[in-house]
């Protein structure tokens, strides 16, 4: 049977869009679905750049306008890989136009946005889905297995830690297109809505949603020099945060993250203690779930570690043999190979709009209850 061809227009070229672009040009190597992407276009300000980016990548066209990219007839599919002050007239003008959106998360600045853009991609009934990439790990998508398959038994406490150390430096800027992580005006939020989203997405997912949360932030440098005009700014996003949570399941959670934690480049770890069993995830060690029964014998109970290579295991039966592990890179085509598999059904890929809407809610308590030094009802 020949392949449908899905036309993907890609808006932005960093990190995040070479991970994606790497997704498309996989996905169908590995996993057979009744759509292929087409890689139709990539745009970006900068002409020179974004046709380099579109060369190596092998997208067909360039566009230096989002807007044209949009308007193109043969676009199905809008990628959105640009700054978080971009992503709601993105989203909401590709909604309009009918168009299949791909979201990096956050979904937005906060939950008010976040809002605008599930009416805006569901009065359209466009198919969309948001970049929370780690929930497509096939160890921790062996962890949602594993808990909804009841063997963890009642969840007590949920815990997640995201450390890095990238920001330390007094002499680093903020803004442009390396740093705009450090400037308010574009990414919102500091370490909650960059890494500790990740967090909150991936604890949704696995253990249902939040009643309230309380929280403390910190911003250690309260200036940098902009790059936009090269003059000393006030510091606006938080720096490291750290909250307590109450799960609407009666579990507790702490959370923490900061890009202060010297000796980590990407330390994200989650472990989940029940009545019966314990698990515990390591982004340093993707590939391994551990895993504690208190239900084994006596002489041998104790932590295991699973490698999660077995092909019946989530998605391993797409790639090598036993034992042979992937990483980083393939929770990306993994998530593609389901916003694929869905296109046919006529479904959204989860995380939705809708699902990363939640994720804003439990960001924007955090953020007001570090201002208000109180607890924050989630979604008030």
């Amino acid at each position: 049977m020949a392949k449908k061809k899905l036309n993907v227009g890609m808006i932005g070229y960093g990190f995040m869009g070479r991970a994606h672009s790497n997704a498309f040009r996989k996905v169908s190597n590995f996993f057979d679905n009744e759509y292929v992407p087409v890689m139709k276009a990539a745009c970006a300000r900068d002409a020179d750049k974004v046709k380099a980016f579109a060369d190596t990548w092998g997208y067909e066209s360039t566009e230096t306008d989002w807007r044209k990219l949009i308007e193109r007839k043969d676009i199905d599919a809008v990628d959105i890989c640009v700054p978080n002050n971009l992503h709601k007239e993105i989203s909401i003008a590709a909604a309009e136009a009918g168009k299949m959106i791909l979201c990096e998360k956050p979904l937005a600045m906060n939950a008010a946005e976040g809002e605008e853009m599930c009416k805006a991609v569901e009065k359209a009934g466009v198919l969309n889905t948001v970049w929370y990439n780690y929930r497509r790990v096939p160890a921790v998508s062996l962890a949602k297995q594993l808990i909804d398959e009841g063997r963890l038994g009642k969840i007590f406490h949920y815990r997640a830690v995201f450390l890095q150390d990238w920001t330390i430096s007094e002499d680093l800027p903020q803004g442009g297109a390396g740093l705009w992580r450090l400037d308010s005006a574009a990414a919102g939020s500091g370490v909650t809505g960059d890494l500790l989203a990740h967090c909150i997405d991936t604890a949704l997912w696995l253990n249902g949603s939040m009643s309230n949360v309380t929280a403390m932030t910190e911003t250690f440098i309260k200036e940098r020099t902009h790059t936009a005009t090269g003059k000393k700014q006030p510091v606006r996003i938080d720096d490291a945060c750290a909250f307590l949570a109450h799960f609407k399941n009666g579990s507790l959670a702490t959370f923490e993250s900061t890009r202060y934690a010297r000796g980590h480049k990407a330390l994200y770890t989650f472990e989940i203690n029940g009545e019966h069993a314990s698990i515990q995830w390591d982004l340093h060690d993707l590939h391994r779930l551990n895993y504690f029964d208190h239900r084994d014998d006596s002489i041998v109970r104790g932590w295991r570690s699973v490698h999660v290579t077995d092909g019946d295991m989530p998605y391993m039966g797409h790639w090598w043999v036993p034992g042979l592990q992937i990483g980083y890179e393939h929770s990306f085509v993994h998530q593609v190979a389901d916003f694929l598999g869905n296109v046919a059904k006529g479904e959204s890929t989860s995380p939705t709009f809708r699902d990363a809407l939640e994720t804003q809610y439990v960001c924007d308590a955090v953020l007001d209850s570090a201002k208000s030094g109180k607890w924050e009802e989630v979604g008030k």
